[in-house]
């Protein structure tokens, strides 16, 4: 039988690390310390799985929050370092500790909890569906310029790497997005790129935007392979880590990335599917789009919380009878409107499990889209104008 248990001491939190590490398989060297361990895990938060006195499996979380459309924000729990030691897979040990987090974190007062899944086929079984994606680009310098029309609202600089990650850092607290999906990065977020930028050898530099001398939005890029930099004819800058609060900061970052010299190519691993970047463009060509990819895995907690929240266009209300069998207390019919949320008895309009309604409950997905798919019953034409957005929901950062 697995004990499931709450991590304390600093030798069971590394040892944690190092069994999800172990998991993961094929994660870049990272080397973590008991002096680092405690700043990297949230108190409380780190579950372990033992067999005997072996530790096994492990997962932790953060506590934060989560942007809904209409601009509220909700209790979140970002769950990571989900591993299970290779010698003890497929013995239900993910499911133990997952059902053990989900039920803690709903008594908590989390109302979502949400992921980034190593397998896409995992996470769906304990209520987690997905409800944000990202697209990721190339932009060909020889060919790229921003429109003379296109937003702007400031200017960029290159700072300090010593002193970068606490600019990034208040940048992102002060002026934080209100994109659908967004979500708190927490000091141990911070303390984690502190600790990955220590263990760096390769340059990477950070250029943060100002309007009217106040600091709103930054970039930080690093060459692809800067050991062939000189001798490269197809020379590569990396975006990996992005924040602009508007469009108008976004246009002055992708301005100030194309005044790099000795760079061939701009790579952004991450963007919302509606992103602006080619249409910035004179030469929208200039972009190539590649593949769209599951970015945040949602799990709704508090089901009426959730759907409480958030904001809803014209029309009348719908009902939606919503399954949940990890977290009972979801099941339930809603009604669903501007007028408000509340439990009925009353025969649903939509049926959905709770896995697919974190699906459209940022705006991600339409309701017509589940239905299609087999994964709503009903007539989703009422429920879509409510749940309709104007932006893709996107987090913009991993965890």
């Amino acid at each position: 039988m697995v004990d499931i248990r709450i991590l304390e001491s600093r030798s069971d939190l590394l040892e944690s690390q190092r069994v999800f590490r172990a998991a993961m398989v094929g994660l870049p060297t990272l080397h973590v310390t008991e002096d680092d361990i405690e700043s990297l895990r949230e108190p409380g938060q780190t579950y372990g799985a033992f067999d005997g006195g072996q530790l096994i499996g492990t997962t932790d979380s953060a506590r934060g929050t989560l942007t809904l459309p209409g601009g509220a924000c909700v209790p979140h729990l970002a769950v990571t370092h989900v591993g299970v030691l290779p010698t003890h897979t497929r013995r239900g040990v993910v499911s133990a500790l997952l059902r053990r987090q989900l039920r803690d974190a709903r008594a908590a007062g989390d109302v979502v909890a949400s992921l980034r899944a190593s397998e896409a086929v995992i996470y769906g079984r304990y209520g987690y569906g997905v409800a944000t994606s990202s697209v990721s680009a190339d932009v060909v310098t020889a060919r790229a310029s921003v429109r003379d029309g296109a937003a702007s609202s400031g200017i960029v600089r290159i700072v300090d790497n010593a002193t970068a990650l606490d600019v990034q850092a208040d940048i992102v607290r002060a002026h934080p997005s209100a994109r659908p999906g967004s979500i708190t990065r927490l000091p141990i977020w911070w303390n984690a790129s502190c600790l990955r930028a220590r263990s760096d050898t390769d340059p990477v530099w950070i250029g943060v935007h100002s309007t009217d001398g106040v600091d709103d939005g930054y970039v930080r890029y690093r060459p692809l392979d800067p050991r062939q930099w000189w001798s490269g004819d197809a020379r590569q800058v990396v975006v990996e880590d992005w924040h602009a609060p508007n469009d108008a900061v976004f246009a002055d970052l992708v301005r100030f990335l194309l005044r790099l010299d000795l760079v061939d190519r701009i790579t952004f691993p991450e963007l919302p599917v509606d992103t602006v970047l080619p249409m910035l463009m004179d030469d929208r060509r200039s972009v190539r789009l590649n593949r769209t990819e599951d970015e945040t895995w949602l799990r709704i907690l508090d089901v009426s919380a959730a759907l409480s929240a958030r904001s809803y266009g014209p029309g009348p209300s719908v009902t939606i009878g919503v399954h949940d069998a990890d977290l009972p207390e979801n099941a339930a019919t809603y009604s669903v409107g501007q007028d408000g949320v509340r439990v009925v008895d009353a025969a649903p309009d939509l049926t959905v499990h709770v896995r697919d309604l974190a699906s459209v409950l940022l705006g991600g997905t339409s309701w017509a889209a589940l239905v299609t798919a087999g994964l709503a019953e009903g007539e989703p034409s009422v429920a879509d104008d409510l749940f309709r957005t104007p932006q893709a929901p996107f987090a913009g950062v991993g965890f």
